[in-house]
C-alpha cells in the first residue's frame, strides 16, 4: 500500500493505458481522480475501481474533464483541492493522433492535436504544481511516445505534440524542482489495448522482449517513478517498448 490516501489525478483514464493506471494506483491504496472527457467511459472506470474489492483503501471519483479546454483543467484541481486540500501524483496521460499527409492536415486538426497532447500538459502540471508546492511537493508524469523518436508517414502533429512533451518535462523538472515537484516522461512503444490475442508472433518477435506490451506496463513505470522514495529521478525518460526501438532491422 505505498500509495495509501495518496490523491492522484489520471488524465484520460476512460479507457487503455489510463484505465490501467488509475486501476493500479487504486490497488495501491491511492484515492483516484479519473479525469475523462467521455462521462459514460470514465463513470464505468471508476465503478469498475470502487466495486473491484482490489482496492483495499483506494477509491476512484469521475471528473468531466477535456484536456484542451484550460477552464477543465482549471475546474478539476480547484475540485481536488477543494475536496482533499492536497494532490500526489498527476499523471498526464488524455491524447489522441490523427494519420494525415503533411500536404492535408489542416490548421485547425493541427491544432486540435498540440492543445490536446501537450498545451494540456503544461497547463495541468502548472495547476497542478501550485497545489503541491503548498504542501511538500509531489510528482507529475507526462505521456510521450516512442514517436516523438521515431516515425511513419503522416504523424506530424502526433509526433511534433510528443516530442515537445519531452522538452517540457525536463524544463519543467528544472523550474518546479526547488519545490519539491519531480517531473518525468514516459515513452511507451506498442502497447496493445485492443485484443492482446489477435496479435500474429511475428508482433512480437519485433520486440527483444518477446511480446508486445500491455498498458499494465506502463502503469507499473508510472508507479515507480511517483514513488517517493525515488526522488533522485527527475527529468528523465522512460522508454518502456521492450527493447524495439533499439533492434536495428534489415530487410532481407
Amino acid at each position: 500500500m505505498k500509495y495509501a490516501d495518496n490523491i492522484v489525478i489520471v488524465t484520460g483514464a476512460g479507457s487503455g493505458i489510463g484505465r490501467a493506471v488509475a486501476t493500479m494506483y487504486a490497488e495501491a491504496g491511492a484515492h483516484v481522480v479519473i479525469a475523462e472527457r467521455n462521462r459514460e467511459a470514465g463513470e464505468a472506470v471508476a465503478e469498475a475501481i470502487n466495486n473491484s474489492g482490489r482496492a483495499a483503501a483506494g477509491s476512484a471519483v469521475f471528473h468531466q474533464t477535456d484536456v484542451s479546454e484550460p477552464n477543465d483543467i482549471e475546474r478539476l484541481m480547484q475540485m481536488v483541492e477543494d475536496r482533499w486540500g492536497r494532490l500526489d501524483v498527476l499523471i498526464n496521460n488524455a491524447g489522441l493522433s490523427v494519420w494525415e499527409s503533411p500536404y492535408e492536415l489542416d490548421v485547425e486538426a493541427w491544432d486540435r492535436i498540440l492543445h490536446t497532447n501537450l498545451r494540456s500538459v503544461f497547463l495541468g502540471s502548472r495547476e497542478a504544481a501550485k497545489i503541491m508546492r503548498k504542501h511538500g511537493g509531489g510528482a507529475i508524469v507526462n505521456l510521450s511516445s516512442t514517436r516523438a523518436h521515431m516515425s511513419e508517414p503522416h504523424s506530424e502533429a502526433y509526433a511534433a505534440s510528443k516530442g515537445g512533451i519531452l522538452a517540457l518535462t525536463h524544463a519543467l523538472a528544472v523550474s518546479l524542482g526547488p519545490d519539491g515537484i519531480r517531473v518525468n516522461a514516459i515513452s511507451p512503444g506498442w502497447i496493445e489495448t485492443g485484443d492482446y490475442t489477435a496479435l500474429r508472433p511475428e508482433d512480437h518477435a519485433q520486440h527483444p522482449a518477446g511480446r508486445v506490451g500491455k498498458p499494465d506496463d506502463i502503469a507499473r513505470a508510472c508507479l515507480f517513478l511517483t514513488q517517493k522514495e525515488n526522488d533522485f529521478v527527475t527529468g528523465t525518460e522512460l522508454v518502456v517498448d521492450g527493447g524495439m526501438t533499439r533492434k536495428m532491422i534489415y530487410v532481407p
